[in-house]
């Protein structure tokens, strides 16, 4: 098991300003981060990708797309571009180092048809995400896609609907990603949510219910922690909270307050996950 750290609680894109944060988490103890993908070159990840392995920093990587790059998208031009849109963010997680870009890229994030979902959309879905499961191979990277709650996304909101989706896009590559904070909302419990989803389960966020610091919410965390455990899951833990750090970002998601301090979060949230993890309660 790896504890790692979201950098989306300080930005959508991490430069150079950022790196302090990352030898603050590395004093702390985190074992790797998780570094957003939407902007930047291969000369920037190249860049970034060594900053943090010379701080023995293991990398993971997050990333989505939108409206216009929507693979379950009736139009086949904007299937397409979503579909090179995942391309360039491999292109991008290689050259970072990364092993495994999660996120909810299975469609158009807080895109909404009005109308339940459509198979034709879930099929075009699948269809894009194992091709996308080619590239992955390709570059010696997992994709973990992500369900997220219901005012976020209409296509996948449950366990049960991303296994639907999984099985039929077939692909090694390919996985899911559980996060406590949408599970908390949608699913009527952990341990079931984790059990429908383990053979495809590939990353985890740990994500409290306000999206503050991990332990200070709702989320049914003895749940989480003893069905990831029993599983035998030794992936990553990595911690997603978000602030108003960056503005444009955060009214994107609707992140109208910061829920904790920063240094809150951080420190409480490694020190929550550590000891829930060695002292599994019964």
């Amino acid at each position: 098991m790896k504890i790692g750290m979201n950098m989306l609680l300080w930005t959508d894109h991490v430069t150079e300003t950022h790196y302090p944060i990352i030898e603050k988490l590395k004093e702390i103890g985190y074992h790797g981060i998780e570094i957003p993908l939407g902007q930047g070159d291969l000369r920037h990840y190249h860049k970034l990708g060594n900053e943090i392995a010379q701080l023995d920093l293991e990398v993971t990587a997050v990333t989505s797309i939108h409206a216009n790059t929507n693979i379950a998208s009736p139009d086949k031009k904007i299937r397409q571009a979503g579909l090179d849109q995942l391309r360039w963010a491999m292109d991008m997680g290689a050259a970072l180092g990364v092993k495994t870009i999660c996120g909810p890229f299975h469609s158009a994030f807080a895109h909404f048809s009005q109308k339940p979902p459509a198979q034709a959309e879930r099929q075009w879905s699948a269809e894009y995400l194992h091709l996308a499961g080619g590239y992955a191979s390709e570059n010696g990277i997992t994709l973990a896609v992500e369900a997220l709650n219901r005012f976020e996304c209409y296509l996948y909101n449950t366990m049960g609907d991303l296994k639907m989706l999984l099985d039929q896009v077939a692909h090694p590559n390919v996985g899911a990603i559980y996060d406590s904070h949408h599970a908390h909302i949608e699913e009527k419990n952990h341990e079931g949510a984790l059990n429908t989803i383990a053979t495809h389960l590939k990353h985890v966020h740990i994500s409290e219910s306000d999206r503050g610091t991990p332990g200070n919410g709702q989320v049914h965390w003895h749940s989480v922690f003893n069905t990831l455990q029993d599983m035998g899951y030794d992936g990553w833990l990595t911690i997603e909270a978000f602030s108003r750090s960056a503005p444009e970002f955060a009214n994107a998601i609707n992140v109208w307050r910061d829920f904790s301090p920063a240094e809150e979060i951080i420190t409480q949230g490694f020190d929550f996950i550590k000891k829930n993890w060695i002292n599994r309660k019964p």
